[in-house]
């Protein structure tokens, strides 16, 4: 229960469904106690709070499971020295496979619980042969299948979404019916543990040596400018290069080892194929060593056409149209219609 409206009506259907529950919620990260209260930051003060008075309204017992190291360590530490590598990470899909399911899970053993529910918008359903898959939500725009594509067979047959076959708006309205006190609450950050969303200012407390300046450069190696830091830098930005230029100009390419970040036009930003690693596969294996696939490189972008060639532990994917903004360090993620197969790591 991370204090927000999808998690506590995933516990209340639950709860009316009969089940008997408990109500987890995560401590994961530890705000300034004088800084202002974030209702938007996940499992702040502010969401805890929250959380406690759901559970309280419905009627289920409620714990704070401290887990502020393992989400410094594998979820914060990973992010800062990815971004001081010049690449892009995505902080919720190693939340999810790293801090969500597997030591909550452990932790619902503890408790003698059978399941771990969760209230992500996503399905997930048992087929004829007793498998597992998992499918996207009913509500397109809330699916948060891209985030959760590195689950194991194991995991799922263990798992329960309850609100992935409703909308966002039935959601609320849901928790309006209930009397739920977070009806309402605003939508967590992207960058939920990022206080104020600034992640420079991040950076420069813990790794100040990924904003050190350098040349921005066009394709041809002329400097055009300097940057704060390729900390600061993602593929496809375009605000915040400070560059007199009659064309906007985009980041295509961050040289790490040369502390140099590259600069073209939009055309430049688009690719044909991408090379993935840190593989995973929702039915614990590939459907095929070369297999069609509709592609997801992040999480806002439309699936789209490819082929994938499995190679040992790479995956090399061809889209039937240049894709836009490969950025390494984000997922990318294989679908079959609406089942999720699995993804990895876009490498370059």
């Amino acid at each position: 229960m991370s204090g927000g409206v999808d998690s506590s009506v995933a516990a209340y259907m639950l709860k009316r469904q009969g089940h008997e529950v408990l109500g987890l919620t995560m401590k994961i990260w530890t705000c300034d106690e004088d800084a202002p209260v974030d209702p938007r930051v996940c499992c702040g003060p502010a969401a805890i709070s929250d959380a406690r008075r759901v559970a309280e309204e419905i009627g289920i017992r409620h714990y704070v499971v401290g887990m502020r190291g393992v989400f410094e360590e594998l979820v914060i530490d990973h992010f800062v020295a990815e971004y001081a590598r010049g690449r892009t990470p995505n902080p919720c899909v190693r939340c999810n496979r790293y801090v969500k399911f597997e030591p909550l899970l452990a932790k619902a053993d503890a408790l003698g619980a059978t399941h771990l529910a969760t209230g992500h918008h996503a399905i997930v359903e048992s087929g004829p042969d007793g498998r597992f898959a998992l499918r996207r939500a009913k509500d397109a725009r809330k699916d948060q299948t891209y985030f959760l594509y590195s689950m194991t067979p194991d995991q799922l047959a263990r798992v329960l979404m309850p609100i992935g076959r409703l909308t966002k708006d039935e959601v609320r309205a849901l928790a309006r019916e209930a009397g739920l006190p977070v009806a309402d609450r605003p939508e967590s950050q992207d960058v939920c543990f990022v206080p104020g969303g600034d992640i420079g200012e991040l950076i420069a407390e813990r790794l100040p040596s990924a904003l050190e300046p350098g040349p921005i450069e066009d394709l041809d190696g002329r400097v055009l400018g300097e940057h704060r830091g390729i900390a600061r830098y993602t593929i496809g930005q375009r605000s915040g290069l400070g560059l007199a230029r009659p064309r906007p100009a985009y980041v295509v390419r961050i040289d790490r080892p040369r502390n140099v970040v590259v600069v073209s036009d939009d055309e430049d930003l688009f690719a044909d194929s991408l090379t993935a690693d840190e593989l995973s596969w929702i039915a614990g294996e590939p459907p095929a060593a070369e297999f069609r696939t509709s592609a997801k490189v992040r999480y806002a972008a439309r699936p789209a056409p490819a082929a994938v060639e499995v190679v040992g532990d790479e995956a090399r994917v061809s889209f039937d149209e240049p894709e836009r903004a490969l950025a390494p360090g984000q997922a990318v993620v294989f679908y079959d219609g609406d089942r999720v197969l699995g993804g990895g790591t876009i490498r370059g």
